[in-house]
């Protein structure tokens, strides 16, 4: 029996460190992400693009790699990433401390947070306005939690897809939504119709999301956000998508 568990036990550290040989020579970075959230991230002309694509895209370059993108849903993000489906997810996480129980997460690499969307002319003018209202959240995001938390009195409309929250407040099935500040900025500059109020909910940071396994990927994608900003790269990208932090 003793034999036999020495064996089990040298065999998991053999493959322990195997995965971390395969990824120090691999030039291929599998990074999941959930593209329905623009400016962060979205598909156009077929295409990924956004904010976390380019700043992904430009660690990656940094480090030497390619980027091999998954396409999943937002909730099956961190679940997929310590199934090892993939390397790392990016998609507009936010760093809270029940998600680092689980998953390690890079230096913080932009600062957002929580706000509510009405549509123009509607008496919701602050967040004390939204007990007793329904509200829709994407499943698996923040502001499922935190309204059921803060909010109790909310009738929270749950959704799979981001767009589909803005989309109920739009047709007067909801009557505000709760999301991440970027989108809800990015729907109102392409969009229009409705209004982010001014309080906003939460100041929160994204973080890339790595598996507590790879300790050596954290350290590497660290390295190379320090070189972009560093050497103007990443305000570059910043300026891009979010112009009016310049």
């Amino acid at each position: 029996m003793n034999f036999r568990r020495l064996v089990l036990k040298t065999s998991l550290i053999a493959l322990a460190c195997g995965a971390g040989a395969a990824f120090a020579q691999n030039n291929v970075l599998r990074v999941a992400t959930d593209a329905t959230f623009p400016p962060m991230e979205f598909v156009e002309n077929g295409k990924k693009t956004g904010f976390d694509v380019e700043l992904v895209e430009a660690v990656a370059a940094k480090m030497g790699k390619k980027v091999e993108w998954v396409d999943i849903d937002f909730k099956g993000l961190v679940p997929g990433l310590i199934a090892r489906r993939y390397d790392m997810a990016v998609s507009a996480i936010y760093i809270t401390d029940e998600r680092k129980k689980v998953v390690d997460f890079t230096q913080p690499y932009y600062a957002g947070g929580l706000v509510a969307m009405v549509k123009e002319g509607s008496p919701i003018t602050k967040l004390s306005d939204l007990d007793g209202k329904k509200v829709s959240v994407q499943v698996g995001t923040k502001s499922v939690g935190y309204l059921t938390e803060h909010f109790p009195k909310v009738q929270r409309v749950e959704v799979e897809k981001n767009q589909e929250m803005f989309n109920l407040v739009d047709i007067g099935r909801a009557d505000a939504a709760v999301t991440g500040k970027p989108a809800a900025f990015q729907y109102n500059r392409t969009r229009g119709g409705m209004k982010v109020l001014p309080e906003q909910i939460t100041t929160e940071e994204y973080g890339m999301a790595i598996r507590k396994d790879t300790p050596e990927l954290t350290a590497a994608v660290n390295k190379a956000l320090e070189q972009l900003k560093a050497d103007g790269g990443y305000k570059a990208i910043v300026d891009k998508w979010f112009p009016s932090s310049k």
